[in-house]
């Protein structure tokens, strides 16, 4: 039987290509590549002469089935993307399942990824991130992606292209409020930049200057300051009996009621005690 190797490509700079990575190229039979003309200007850099198939997001389910036939085949195939790691963001994922499927071996190699990369590059917490590759271009579709993600403390990382870059900064900018964030241009290639700074200083400067180049949007998962203020809202205006009367009114018992309240205002319990005796 077959095999598949999903094989990242660089990102910019053809140095990251990894051994590993050339190894596979060389030995394999077949390379099924998201563009091909983009595909063969790497193999071409390397002297590596391949027979190629173009599989892309318009072709995917046909194509799929033809490589799980080679791989019956005993074909061995190396599945590339014009850049980074094949299945994120990609129809990669796509062959994946269905090698899972029909229970045909494939290899993941590790690689270059733009993601990772421009999340150290931001400065931001890298403790805990959330990836959701493009951010949807129509509103109907946007409101409700926005919505999802508005609360997350997770650092969120986005890509994006240079002519919808302004018109996605300002729709974060009102969905989100100023956050921080890191703006990677071009990352690992010679006119790689980064830009860290609010999203309303990051507009105004991309409003003097015309956006180029493939983009990273890196922004600070929402605080805790953030989220306390948010909740300070919903019970500044109530006294500590309307409080607890509140969580109570959404189902929870008296007594956790009342460890919410001391919670939420930095009280003592105690003191919450007290006047839970008259209600």
């Amino acid at each position: 039987m077959g095999k598949l190797y999903l094989v990242p490509t660089p990102i910019g700079n053809l140095k990251d290509i990894t051994l590993r990575a050339l190894e596979v190229l060389k030995q394999c039979d077949l390379v099924a590549a998201e563009d091909t003309r983009q595909s063969l200007k790497l193999l071409n850099h390397f002297e590596i002469r391949k027979p190629m198939l173009s599989y892309h997001q318009h072709n995917e389910q046909g194509k799929s089935d033809n490589i799980i036939e080679k791989l019956r085949e005993n074909k061995i195939i190396a599945l590339v993307t014009d850049a980074g790691t094949p299945g994120i963001s990609d129809p990669g994922s796509v062959i994946v399942k269905k090698c899972i499927e029909e229970n045909l071996d494939f290899e993941v190699l590790p690689g270059a990824t733009a993601t990772t990369t421009a999340l150290v590059y931001s400065g931001l917490d890298t403790t805990k991130f959330l990836f959701r590759g493009f951010i949807p271009r129509e509103n109907k579709e946007r409101k409700p992606f926005m919505e999802e993600i508005k609360n997350c403390k997770e650092t969120l990382i986005f890509y994006e292209a240079p002519h919808r870059l302004l018109n996605t900064l300002n729709f974060i900018l009102e969905s989100l409020g100023d956050r921080k964030i890191a703006i990677c241009r071009e990352l690992t290639k010679m006119h790689e930049e980064i830009i860290r700074g609010t999203l309303s200083e990051i507009i105004e400067h991309y409003n003097e200057k015309n956006p180029r180049g493939e983009y990273v949007l890196v922004i600070e998962g929402k605080t805790d300051e953030e989220i306390m203020e948010e909740a300070m809202k919903t019970w500044e205006n109530l006294s500590i009996e309307e409080h607890i009367l509140k969580y109570m009114g959404e189902g929870n018992s008296k007594k956790d009621s009342m460890k919410l309240v001391a919670k939420e205002r930095g009280i003592p319990k105690s003191e919450v005690y007290k006047y839970s005796l008259e209600l």
